[in-house]
């Protein structure tokens, strides 16, 4: 079997809404990529009322996770890093998948929590489109869940995560004829959801508004088609949209141009958590970035960092020990104390003896 070079690159986001390889090349810091797959596996969409996710669902993301197991073959471990989103987040049965999924992608998977996701989604975004001292708020609605970011440099200055995404909402307001109640529905329950945070997102401040990921790119795209007079996203051409979308009965058959045949099913759903989001916090417009949170993995990869452990346990079994590759310095080691807990976002200098995480001891000196 053939070895990948040392400074290429891997990141894997398996997101609520599709999986993502994306494989870069590190010419001195300077990022290159050389190969990239998709794959729309509507992940959120397997889970039940009960939150556990089904076997059809299940066995399509092991078919995607074996495919991209076999293009990163050859793969170093510590120039891979595969990071799980909203739905491995909730699943009640994830417990009893990731041992499956990992197998298929022969890496280990880490379960994410949603202030960490928000943290590499800026700095993706960061890396790519400076602020140069002034204040961003970045917003990416994933599949089930959107990420609300403010910062001015490298690091963050407040990370929201809600449950909010394009999938999730599309299924529960939008699955038959789309009527004005069911949008205003949509729009007043995600809202809702975003009080949580407006208030202090406010008193933080930005200075503008920057969209990331499918949703925000879908509704962009739309609109240059649509109004080609609206450069950004704003309130007044997401109306517009909505009313197309209620008149018509549906996005299909609304037919918008430049929207991608596998964004149909779940526009609506982004739509109305947009348009929640621009409503709660005011927002006038927004511009549309191509990063996103692969982007920010990328980064921390190549940056050197201490490497950590973390350790994992089976259906209550023996802990397990799993080489992990480089952290970022702002977030220590992140671990799943059990598949059947939800991770933990940060872990506390001073740990205590309940938590399964330690540092890699450091040789003794010897005594005098």
């Amino acid at each position: 079997m053939t070895t990948t070079p040392a400074n290429v690159l891997a990141s894997v986001d398996l997101g609520s809404n599709s999986f993502r390889l994306q494989i870069c090349e590190n010419n001195n810091g300077q990022l290159k990529v050389i190969d990239s797959f998709k794959q729309m596996v509507r992940f959120a969409a397997g889970l039940d009322e009960q939150k556990n996710l089904s076997e059809a669902s299940q066995e399509q993301a092991l078919e995607c996770l074996a495919k991209f197991g076999e293009r990163l073959r050859g793969f170093q471990p510590e120039n891979v890093r595969v990071v799980a989103t909203n739905t491995f987040r909730v699943a009640k049965n994830i417990a009893q998948f990731l041992p499956r999924a990992e197998a298929a992608l022969g890496f280990p998977i880490e379960v994410i929590a949603g202030r960490e996701e928000a943290r590499l989604i800026y700095t993706g975004v960061v890396h790519t489109l400076p602020p140069k001292g002034d204040k961003m708020l970045v917003i990416d609605i994933g599949g089930g869940s959107t990420e609300f970011v403010i910062g001015s440099d490298l690091q963050p200055l407040t990370t929201e995560s809600l449950p909010l995404g394009c999938v999730t909402y599309s299924m529960r307001f939008f699955q038959n004829k789309v009527t004005a109640k069911d949008f205003q529905a949509a729009v007043s329950a995600a809202r809702i959801e975003i009080q949580r945070i407006s208030k202090m997102m406010k008193r933080t401040g930005w200075d503008f508004a920057i969209g990331t990921s499918g949703s925000a790119k879908s509704i962009r795209d739309v609109l240059a088609a649509e109004l080609p007079q609206e450069a950004d996203i704003t309130a007044q051409g997401m109306r517009y949209l909505a009313d197309r979308i209620i008149e018509a009965g549906s996005v299909k058959k609304a037919k918008f141009e430049n929207l991608k045949p596998e964004r149909i099913e779940v526009f609506a759903g982004g739509l109305a958590v947009m348009m929640a989001a621009f409503e709660e916090l005011s927002l006038t417009k927004m511009t549309v970035t191509e990063a996103a949170l692969r982007d920010g993995v990328f980064y921390d990869l190549y940056r050197p960092q201490p490497q950590c452990r973390y350790a994992r346990t089976d259906n209550g079994g023996v802990p397990k020990t799993l080489p992990r590759q480089p952290q970022p310095s702002q977030t220590r080691c992140r671990y799943r104390a059990s598949l059947h807990e939800q991770p933990v976002p940060r872990q506390k200098r001073n740990r205590s003896r309940t938590c399964p995480v330690e540092p890699i001891p450091q040789p003794r000196r010897p005594s005098a």
